[in-house]
């Protein structure tokens, strides 16, 4: 090896280095009596037994990212196949968003970190979402048994649908940018008040964390 090939090997070394030490961890736990199928993106899958944790490490500068449970899941020796809730394209190894109705941990790595829970595709997972590490301190939940108390028009197999996901108008959607909560939207945030109900609420329902920070998300806590 040259001098010239050495040297670029050693900065490719000390870049993946700095990579890895910067990727932020997310310590994904199931609490459920039942098997969970996690599902992230990016990150893909992995099927959890009752207390199985599965360690994610998430680049930093990631935004739109989402950590979700899926229920109900068959899944050949290649990956493939089919999910009651959360279904990501019916592969295990997720590389989309999953389908309504699913409980979502969301978040975005920059700077700060911005994270939320989101009721907005629907409830099916009681879910936990709290950093480990760093100077955020407060955590955030959602865990009444929202199916058990789901209204009649928004039940689903193994959920609970968003009013968005059943009637596509722009008053439970927010097509327009400009809506208020609604009737069905208060249900969802009377029984999970730090989640997002319907798109624009987000006066309460953002934690913002330190750069560096770890979390954990644990399904029914």
């Amino acid at each position: 090896m040259n001098f010239k090939s050495l040297s670029l090997f050693s900065i490719s070394f000390i870049a993946l280095c700095f990579t890895v030490a910067s990727a932020t961890n997310f310590d994904i736990r199931n609490n459920c009596p039942h098997t969970i199928w996690a599902a992230a993106f990016p990150g893909g899958g992995r099927e959890l037994s009752k207390g199985g944790v599965w360690n994610l490490k998430v680049s930093p500068g990631t935004t739109g990212a989402r950590i979700s449970g899926r229920n109900n899941c068959t899944f050949d020796k290649v990956g493939r196949g089919r999910c009651q809730t959360g279904d990501c394209g019916g592969l295990l190894q997720c590389r989309a968003y999953g389908a309504a109705p699913n409980t979502l941990a969301e978040f975005s790595l920059n700077q700060f970190n911005n994270l939320d829970i989101s009721l907005i595709e629907g409830f099916n997972v009681p879910i936990e979402f709290s950093p480990t590490s760093g100077g955020c301190s407060r955590g955030i939940r959602c865990t009444t048994d929202i199916i058990g108390q789901c209204p009649k028009e928004l039940k689903a197999p193994g959920g609970c649908n968003n009013p968005c996901t059943v009637y596509k108008t722009d008053q439970y959607c927010c097509n327009s940018g400009n809506c208020g909560p609604t009737d069905l939207s208060r249900f969802f945030k009377a029984r999970c008040p730090d989640a997002y109900s319907y798109p624009k609420d987000n006066q309460t329902s953002t934690l913002i964390c330190p750069s560096g920070t770890n979390y954990r998300v644990v399904f029914c806590p």
